[in-house]
């Protein structure tokens, strides 16, 4: 549904469009699911009629595995040697015909195991009956492996080194950590399991493992706000960290709703080659959101499982340095798993007494590299959300600008340059015309134009070719004035008014300009407004004279043939391209035409100078006259009434 038209600077004339579009949303809510609690059975039974029945189990933080049992299953109340159902789970939603699934008539007793579940979530689990004609009877439970808190499998771990601290500076302290600090303040670094399981009560934050038997402790990291989208998140006794070669290092980093969805996460992990002693170690991450992952499989590694997804990185000797960049990342909790393992003939392995540091920076910034040196970072707001965003230039592209498959060349930046700023030398000529024809106020519009015209096109180029005199905002709003001033100055004095009339105008058109400038810069009406009304202004004009005169105004053909006429087409021809023909990828030498075309029009359509008045003028009636009026002494002295003065003498000159 078009609804109106606009002019850009760089596009010239298009029609804006505004399309009316109804999105709608089916959702099908599923009301009145039985809800399962992790640790309790419940007995159900689907009828008949039934072709199967769906349950709900939520899953908290720190579960390393949820099991889902069923048990007593029979058939009319009656036991049988098989269980004619299907067991299916799935996270977030209602399993479909791929999601995890156990036939229970070839298991026995039917359990259904899912490791490494996605945390804070609902687990969707689904009964499926085979076609038969009798009701199916059970007993439903699900099991979970909390790691939370420590079970009896907890292997002992010193307090150095779960808190990854980097093997020179434990040392260097003069002191013991475990005696420095409380076992209360350091949860899951108990010296040994006794103690773990004595403080049942108290939540011990732990990764879940792959094995069922271990879970790993998950060290927090400190938020530092600078500014907008711009925080550095600090590891404690960090930034070097120690990944031993037994377990893995896990970190959380929390990122807040809002304050930090619009940035961009940025991790960076650099390997000590001095602490790997020559050994073949590669220190693998896995950043994933939610909850933390890192699995092996067929001796590569990946982070991803059934339920969630995440980011692999890989330092070595021949790449000691990764970086990882996450526009608009996800609010919530994202947890980085550090493993180092050495590459054997058989794959990878664990090391042996081989410790790997490595250095982690990890911090949000508003954009890529502050969008490099072919962009800019610009903070952005769509409704009430608030984002960071770079706005490329020079045909770069890419989050950060730094795609340069369709960039701009030096040359090619350098010569749309010239062309845009020295195409503004045509108006050169109309300025001679003008002081030769005694239009000295429509001369120092037409400079005004030249001057800034080709300032704010050095300073609007979209590479590295820029040269800005001042404020670019300043710039564009004096070459934008200038341009309708020289429109309106232009057509105005085609008109051939009076003196007075015309200066009154000319003020007027000035004021109204910036006003409609200021409101709207880009708008159509700003360019055909007082072109419209100042060309209507010259017919009325012109028509008044034809009227007087009873012949056509201008009067001569030639003024016709060889001045109105190829001026018109001039300025036709340049509206035209600057409608119709300019886009962004022919702009600088479609838009330098438009400024020569504009400029040699104006050669054409300024009127000549105004002939002189035939009357005489009070500097010849001056000149002509041999006489001067005098007065009489008497009056002159005052000693007539002023009342009866009377001319009585004449004095020659």
């Amino acid at each position: 549904m078009a609804t109106g038209v606009v002019v850009s600077p760089s596009q010239g004339l298009y029609e804006e469009c505004q399309y009316l579009f109804q999105p709608q949303l089916i959702v099908q809510r599923l009301i009145g699911i039985a809800v399962l609690y992790p640790g309790y059975f419940i007995d159900q039974m689907i009828p008949v009629h039934n072709r199967s029945a769906l349950y709900k189990v939520f899953i908290p933080s720190y579960i390393s595995r949820v099991k889902v049992q069923l048990v007593n299953c029979s058939s009319r109340n009656k036991s049988g040697d098989s269980c004619p159902v299907v067991l299916k789970i799935r996270a977030r939603a209602p399993p479909v015909h791929n999601s995890s699934a156990l036939d229970c008539r070839e298991w026995s007793p039917c359990e259904l195991d899912t490791p490494l579940p996605a945390w804070e979530q609902w687990y969707y689990i689904l009964v499926e009956r085979y076609l038969s004609n009798a009701d199916v009877y059970f007993r439903i439970g699900v099991q979970v492996t909390d790691c939370s808190k420590p079970n009896l499998s907890q292997e002992h771990v010193s307090p150095s080194s779960s808190l990854n601290m980097p093997q020179s500076f434990g040392m260097a302290m003069g002191f013991s950590l475990s005696e420095t600090l409380p076992v209360a303040d350091l949860p899951a670094l108990a010296r040994n399991a006794s103690h773990l399981r004595a403080s049942e009560e108290r939540v011990v934050y732990l990764a879940p493992n792959a094995d069922p038997n271990k879970c790993w402790p998950i060290r927090p990291t400190l938020r530092n706000e600078l500014d907008t989208f711009s925080v550095h998140f600090y590891v404690f006794f960090g930034p070097n960290i120690s990944v031993p070669p037994d377990r893995a290092a896990v970190f959380a980093i929390n990122l807040m709703p809002v304050l930090d969805s619009g940035g961009v996460l940025n991790m960076e992990i650099k390997l000590n080659m001095s602490t790997v002693k020559g050994a073949n170690v590669t220190v693998f991450g896995c950043l994933n959101h939610g909850m933390p992952l890192f699995l092996r499989e067929n001796s590569s590694m990946k982070c991803e499982s059934e339920s969630t997804s995440g980011f692999l990185l890989a330092v070595n000797a021949s790449s000691n340095i990764t970086k990882l960049r996450i526009p608009y990342p996800q609010t919530g909790t994202w947890y980085l798993s550090l493993r180092s393992l050495c590459a054997t003939d058989r794959g990878f392995e664990a090391c042996a007494n081989v410790t790997a540091e490595v250095y982690l920076r990890s911090y949000l910034t508003p954009c890529i590299n502050d969008c490099g040196t072919y962009g800019q970072c610009k903070l952005l707001r769509t409704n009430n959300y608030l984002y960071a965003a770079c706005e490329c230039k020079a045909g770069w592209d890419g989050w950060g600008c730094t795609d340069n498959s369709g960039a701009y060349s030096y040359g090619f930046q350098l010569l749309s340059t010239l062309l845009l700023c020295l195409s503004n030398l045509m108006f050169v000529p109309p300025v001679a015309v003008a002081i030769r024809s005694h239009y000295l106020l429509e001369a120092s519009v037409y400079i005004f134009t030249m001057f800034f015209s080709t300032f704010y096109h050095a300073c609007d180029q979209p590479g590295i070719v820029v040269f800005c005199i001042m404020e670019y905002d300043v710039l564009q709003f004096c070459d934008f004035l200038g341009s309708l001033m020289s429109v309106w100055v232009t057509v105005i004095a085609m008109a051939r008014l009076k003196s007075i009339i015309k200066q009154v105008l000319y003020l007027l058109g000035a004021m109204s300009l910036s006003m409609a400038l200021q409101l709207d810069r880009h708008g159509l009406w700003n360019l055909l407004g007082p072109s419209l009304f100042a060309l209507g202004i010259m017919a009325v004009a012109w028509t008044v004279r034809t009227v007087r005169r009873r012949r056509c105004y201008p009067p001569t053909w030639k003024r016709w043939a060889f001045f109105l006429f190829p001026g018109t087409m001039i300025a036709t021809s340049a509206v035209a391209l600057y409608a119709f023909v300019e886009t962004e990828e022919n702009y600088f030498y479609i838009h330098s035409i438009w400024h020569m075309l504009i400029a040699g029009s104006v050669g054409f359509l300024l009127p000549p100078r105004a002939k002189p008045d035939a009357k005489v003028t009070p500097l010849k009636r001056r000149r002509g006259c041999g006489y001067q009026l005098c007065v009489n002494e008497h009056e002159e002295m005052g000693l007539v009434d002023p009342a009866i003065i009377s001319i009585n003498s004449i004095c020659t000159s």
